[in-house]
């Protein structure tokens, strides 16, 4: 995540009023975040759908993130005054949810509305939906949403048959963020991907008409380890906030406190803890990749794009404030740094010091190795 409290608030206040600034503000945002190279170059309407979907969990996200809730006139508190901040957010969140089922019933209730699920699961042609289809004479999806980015997604919903369901997800996982802000258990902050991270790859499917059972369970492992790996590059921005998203578990195995979160520069407890779960989100997303190989065209080109992104990442976390000095054997909490000789420190997984950022150059590379392997 990137961008100040002021950008994300001047997009959120626009786009109360559904004005073309504010989501074009959201859409700014995507130049400074792992958006991926591929989606950049895909022909118009599938960016277009895409980028609907991009904003809204952005929207999303940042009312989650923000100081307070800036969506004039819809929560009715005096900023100035309140000091139940999460409360505000909360509200937002809820008001965000009216809108979209708002827009999804008014969908769902109209003549000739079709169901979704409607496309053909198998279709991976770039004709398989129609982008931005409407039938003569209907009313425009979402025409009813307060939001603009609410009726730019549901038309896109609507348009390639996209149920609700994975947008509400999302919009749970940000109440989650206002609620939980430790995990206990691996397990734990991946019942926590199931909400903020796996809705998004389905929804990609859907855009492509690419959804089938196994293709989505191979999306979900990507987008888990996507998700693992923006966790992991913005640990001190996340501390920052008062979230931990490093399991307590993982923790207390490599001798971590969250005092060492505060510092600097990551201590070498710290940078084995970042090598572990480094290694087990690349883990996740090579199980993951061998989508790409199922897909063709415009659809494949895409995931290529979400998955080279991620393999970049995690090479910039590993390469984060790296030294000469000679990488510690592969950590384990087995075997945590604690145990180790002092000079064993591995070179990199500095997420105090810096936040890691993929450069563009190694991202498309790492997006034609994974278009033309497959996985």
């Amino acid at each position: 995540m990137s961008g100040g409290n002021g950008t994300r608030g001047a997009a959120i206040q626009a786009c109360a009023g559904g004005s073309a600034a504010g989501t074009d503000a959201l859409s700014d945002r995507a130049t400074g975040e792992n958006f991926p190279v591929a989606l950049r170059i895909l022909p118009r309407a599938y960016r277009r759908n895409l980028m609907a979907v991009y904003r809204f969990a952005r929207l999303v996200d940042d009312i989650g993130d923000e100081q307070f809730p800036l969506l004039a006139g819809w929560v009715a508190t005096d900023v100035a005054e309140t000091t139940d901040r999460t409360g505000d957010r909360l509200r937002a969140l809820d008001a965000v949810e009216d809108d979209l089922d708002r827009a999804f019933s008014a969908e769902a209730a109209a003549p000739g509305a079709t169901s979704p699920g409607a496309t053909s699961p198998g279709a991976t042609s770039p004709g398989a939906t129609s982008p931005g289809a409407t039938s003569p004479g209907a009313t425009s999806p979402g025409a009813t949403a307060r939001l603009g980015v609410i009726r730019e997604v549901a038309r896109t919903a609507a348009d390639c048959a996209i149920p609700a369901e994975p947008f509400r997800m999302l919009i749970e996982a940000n109440r989650q963020d206002q609620k939980v802000g430790r995990y206990a258990t691996f397990d734990d902050l991946l019942a926590y991907c199931r909400l903020s991270a796996n809705p998004v790859g389905r929804v990609v499917l859907h855009i492509f008409g690419a959804a089938t059972p196994e293709r989505e369970r191979l999306s979900d492992l990507v987008c888990t380890a996507l998700q693992l790996a923006e966790h992991w590059q913005d640990v001190a921005e996340d501390f920052a906030r008062g979230r931990v998203y490093l399991p307590r578990e993982d923790m207390a195995a490599f001798g971590c406190v969250e005092a060492d979160l505060k510092l600097a520069a990551a201590p070498p407890s710290v940078r084995e803890l970042m090598r572990f779960e480094t290694e087990r989100a690349g883990r996740l997303l090579a199980e993951g990749a061998p989508l790409i190989g199922t897909l063709h065209g415009w659809a494949r080109l895409a995931v290529a794009g979400y998955v080279a992104g991620g393999r970049a990442t995690l090479a910039a976390i590993a390469a984060a404030g790296s030294t000469p000095a000679t990488p510690a054997t592969p950590a384990t909490p087995a075997t945590p740094a604690a145990s180790a000789a002092p000079d064993a420190s591995p070179a990199g997984f500095d997420v105090l010091s810096v936040t890691p950022r993929p450069g563009r150059a190694r991202t498309a590379a790492a997006l034609i190795r994974a278009y033309l392997r497959g996985r």
